[in-house]
C-alpha cells in the first residue's frame, strides 16, 4: 500500500471524530495512534521473548532495559503482555487495557505519549463512545516495517503533520516551516559539501535548536540519505530541542518511526536549558520564532553572558529583550564543529530586524560585529514576502560557516530572491506564495556561482561596518560668544552645546578625519569630533543594496490621467 493510500486510510479516522472534535484537534488523536500502531507492528515479532525476558530479569531484581532492547532489536520495548489486538478483544475494558498497554512502553517512548497527553484523549474518546472504533480503525492498518519502510513511514507522518498544520493556522505558524523553504535551506547547507558527503559510509550530524515537529531534520535526512538523495549510503544523525510539548511529541515520534535515536531529541527551552550542552555538530538549521521576547530565559541568559563571557554562548552581547532571534543564532554558532575537526555550517531563517536593528554599541550591533569580524557569515538570501503561515513580513536565510572556501573568505554575498515564487491557488493563513523547484534551483545557482549579477552582489565583509562619530558644536552665550570650560580636563576648551550635537555614520573604509574635513566642516566650521564617543557598528540594510530608482511620472501624464478619470465620472453621472 502506498504512503498516500495509508494516509487516506488513517485520515478516514477524522470521519469518526467529526462532531466530537474540532478539526484543529484531530491530530491530538490521529498522531499518537499512528505512532502507537507503528510501534505495535515493529515489536510484534519479538513480543513473546520480551515478555519472558522481562519476567526473568524482574525476578532477579536487575534493570531489564538493556536485555529487552537487545531482544527487541530496537532502542525501546514494551513489557506489557497486551497489544492492540488483545486490547480490542476485551471491549468492555478497552480504556483500562489500552492505558496499561501504553504504560508498558519503555520510558523514552512513554515520554512521547505523555507529551501528547494521550491519556486525556483516550478518556475523551471513551466518554464519546468512540474509543473502540478508533482503535479498531488503526488496528486494520498494517504498518509492519516489511510493509512500510522507515522512509515510507516518515513520508506518511510528514504528510499527516502538514495536513494538521493546514487545518490550524496557529499551529502552522508557530511550529511549521513551509517544506519548500526548508528544501532551499538544506540545499544551501549541504550541497556545498556534496563531494565529501558522497563518500561511502560517510556519517554527519545535524542539529535544530527550535525543532518544532521535526520538519527541518526530516527534510535534511531525506535530502542526504533518501532514495534520490546525495548519498543513500550516508548516515545523518539528527539532534534537536523543542519547547512546545505537542510539537516535541510529534518530532520525537517522527524520529522514532524513522529509526533515529530519540534520546537526541530534548525537551525544554534551548536558551535557558541547553539540552545538548557541550555538543558540536556538522550542521545547524533553525527557524526561530520571529520577534518573540526572551523574558522566560532572561535570568539564565544574562547569568551565562556575565559569568562565562566568550567561553559561553552569548559572549558577543545580548539583543533587546523583545526579540531573541540573535540569541538562537549565537547558540547555533556555539554548536559548530571546530574547523580543525572539519568545521560546521549553519542555515537560519530571520526577519529583517536582526540584520539592521540597533545602532553602534547596541547588543544587536555588537553581535553582528563579532559574527562578521570572525568571518562566519557567508550569505544572506532575501525570500519573497507572504511565504510563511503566520506572517507576510520580509524574511531572510542566513548561511554561516567557520571553514569558508578561499574565494569566500572575508566576503559576504547578498542574494535577492524576492521575485522567485509561485502564487498559491488558495491562501494558507498568511502564506500566499511558495517556492517552486525552478525557484529553488535559481536561488541556489546564484549562491553556488558566487558572482555579481542583478540578483547577487558580493561585498567585502568590512563594507557592512561603520564608525559612529559624535559631532559637537560650541555652546554660546546670548551675545554669541563661545563659552569655554573653566576647570577639569576640558579647561580652556569650548563647551559642547548638547542641543546641536549630531551623530554621523562613516563607512569603515573611509578615513574619519578626511570625511570630517570634506563633508562636515564646510557646513559647520566650528564643529569638532568627540573621539571618546566614537563607536564601531555593523548592519546589513539589505534593501538598500538592491534599490532601483524609478523616475517619477511627468506631471503632464498625471494630469492627462486625472482628466480622463474625471471625464469618466462625469459620463456616469450624466447617464444616471
Amino acid at each position: 500500500m502506498s504512503e498516500q493510500n495509508l494516509s487516506s486510510l488513517i485520515w478516514s479516522v477524522a470521519d469518526l471524530l467529526r462532531g466530537d472534535y474540532k478539526q484543529s484537534d484531530y491530530g491530538k488523536v490521529i498522531m499518537p495512534f499512528t505512532v502507537l500502531r507503528r510501534l505495535d507492528c515493529i515489536l510484534e515479532p519479538t513480543k513473546a521473548q520480551v515478555i519472558a525476558e522481562y519476567e526473568k530479569r524482574t525476578k532477579e531484581g536487575v534493570d531489564p532495559t538493556p536485555f529487552l532492547n537487545r531482544i527487541s532489536k530496537q532502542s525501546f520495548y514494551n513489557s506489557s503482555p497486551l497489544d492492540i489486538n488483545k486490547v480490542l478483544a476485551d471491549p468492555a475494558h478497552i480504556k483500562s487495557n489500552l492505558l496499561n498497554y501504553i504504560n508498558g512502553f519503555s520510558s523514552n517512548v512513554n515520554d512521547i505519549f505523555e507529551r501528547y497527553e494521550f491519556d486525556k484523549q483516550i478518556e475523551k474518546l471513551d466518554e464519546a463512545g468512540l474509543l473502540f472504533m478508533v482503535t479498531k480503525k488503526f488496528a486494520e492498518v498494517d504498518l509492519h516495517p516489511n510493509v512500510v519502510s522507515n522512509t515510507g513511514m516518515g513520508t506518511l507522518f510528514e504528510e499527516l503533520i502538514r495536513k494538521f498544520a493546514e487545518l490550524s493556522n496557529e499551529t502552522a505558524g508557530e511550529h511549521f516551516t513551509p517544506r519548500e523553504v526548508i528544501r532551499l535551506m538544506v540545499d544551501l547547507l549541504l550541497h556545498a559539501d556534496s563531494e565529501a558527503l558522497s563518500k561511502p559510509g560517510v556519517i554527519r550530524t545535524i542539529y535544530d535548536p527550535t525543532a518544532g515537529t521535526g520538519g527541518m531534520l526530516s527534510i535534511a535526512e531525506e535530502y542526504l540519505t533518501g532514495p534520490n538523495g546525495l548519498n543513500p549510503d550516508a548516515t545523518l544523525i539528527v539532534h534537536g530541542q523543542e519547547l512546545n510539548p505537542e510539537s516535541f511529541a510529534i518530532c520525537k515520534g517522527d524520529m522514532l518511526i524513522k529509526g533515529q535515536d530519540i534520546s537526541n531529541i530534548k525537551f525544554g527551552n534551548t536558551l535557558s536549558n541547553d539540552g545538548h550542552d557541550g555538543a558540536k555538530f556538522d550542521y545547524g538549521i533553525a527557524n526561530p520564532p520571529f520577534g518573540v521576547d526572551w523574558k522566560k530565559a532572561e535570568k539564565e541568559v544574562k547569568q551565562e553572558h556575565e559569568r562565562l563571557g566568550f567561553a559561553g554562548r552569548f559572549g558577543p552581547g545580548l539583543p533587546r529583550i523583545s526579540d531573541g532571534s540573535l540569541l538562537f543564532l549565537l547558540h547555533l554558532i556555539s554548536k559548530m564543529r571546530e574547523p580543525e575537526k572539519g568545521g560546521g555550517r549553519v542555515a537560519i531563517v530571520l526577519n529583517g530586524s536582526p540584520l539592521f536593528t540597533g545602532g553602534a554599541g547596541s547588543g544587536e550591533s555588537e553581535i553582528r560585529k563579532w559574527i562578521i569580524e570572525q568571518d562566519l557569515l557567508e550569505a544572506v538570501i532575501a525570500l519573497p514576502t507572504d511565504m510563511f503561515y503566520n506572517t507576510g513580513i520580509a524574511t531572510y536565510i542566513c548561511i554561516l560557516s567557520n571553514h569558508k572556501s578561499d574565494e569566500r573568505k572575508n566576503k559576504i554575498q547578498l542574494i535577492n530572491g524576492i521575485d522567485f515564487y509561485t502564487r498559491l491557488r488558495k491562501n494558507l493563513g498568511s502564506k500566499k506564495k511558495e517556492l517552486g523547484d525552478e525557484d529553488i534551483t535559481k536561488i541556489s545557482e546564484f549562491y553556488f556561482n558566487f558572482k555579481n549579477s542583478d540578483y547577487s552582489k558580493i561585498f567585502d565583509a568590512v563594507d557592512f561596518g561603520y564608525s559612529s562619530i559624535t559631532v559637537e558644536r560650541p555652546l554660546r552665550d546670548e551675545a554669541g560668544n563661545v563659552i569655554v570650560a573653566e576647570k577639569g580636563k576640558q579647561k580652556g576648551k569650548p563647551q559642547a552645546d548638547s542641543s546641536l550635537r549630531d551623530v554621523e555614520n562613516i563607512p569603515l573604509k573611509e578615513n574619519i578625519e578626511e570625511y570630517f574635513q570634506r563633508e562636515i566642516l564646510p557646513h559647520v566650521p566650528d564643529a569638532w569630533i568627540d573621539l571618546s564617543k566614537t563607536k564601531v557598528g555593523f548592519e546589513i540594510p539589505f534593501t538598500r543594496y538592491f534599490y532601483e530608482f524609478q523616475e517619477p511620472r511627468k506631471l503632464s501624464e498625471i494630469d492627462e490621467d486625472l482628466k480622463k478619470v474625471l471625464s469618466d465620472i462625469q459620463s456616469m453621472l450624466n447617464e444616471a
